[in-house]
């Protein structure tokens, strides 16, 4: 994901905190605020409670990937930061997609069918 896709300054988090919206499920939450620019910016937050760096850095991984992978269909025009929560740590990587899509189609950040698939036909 390029580096223009990112929330990583201090500043930035903190107005998403104090001026966005917020939506939970049990493994994270998702803050989200509006911007000016023509695509979404996302940031992450995985607390040191949940592992050592290794650990987060895992998590930190999985959770860019599954973004990168829903690319197409996550709306424009809003910046968003990730929380993971206790028991992020466990679980697998098709349940941790589950859980995380689950919350960004609570935000209204995910749409499906927005692009994402592309239509086969078969010959």
């Amino acid at each position: 994901m390029k580096k223009s896709f990112r929330v990583k300054r201090e500043k930035d988090f903190k107005a998403i905190f104090k001026d966005g919206t917020s939506f939970a499920n049990r493994k994270f939450v998702v803050y989200q605020l509006e911007n000016q620019q023509n695509h979404f910016r996302v940031g992450l937050s995985v607390s040191k409670k949940l592992g050592n760096a290794v650990t987060r850095n895992q998590i930190k991984r999985r959770i860019r990937h599954i973004i990168q992978n829903a690319k197409g269909s996550l709306v424009d025009h809003v910046d968003f930061v990730v929380i993971a929560r206790k028991g992020v740590e466990t679980l697998e990587y098709v349940e941790m997609e589950k859980n995380l899509l689950h919350v960004l189609k609570l935000s209204k950040i995910y749409q499906e069918g927005n692009g994402s698939e592309k239509e086969t036909t078969v010959d």
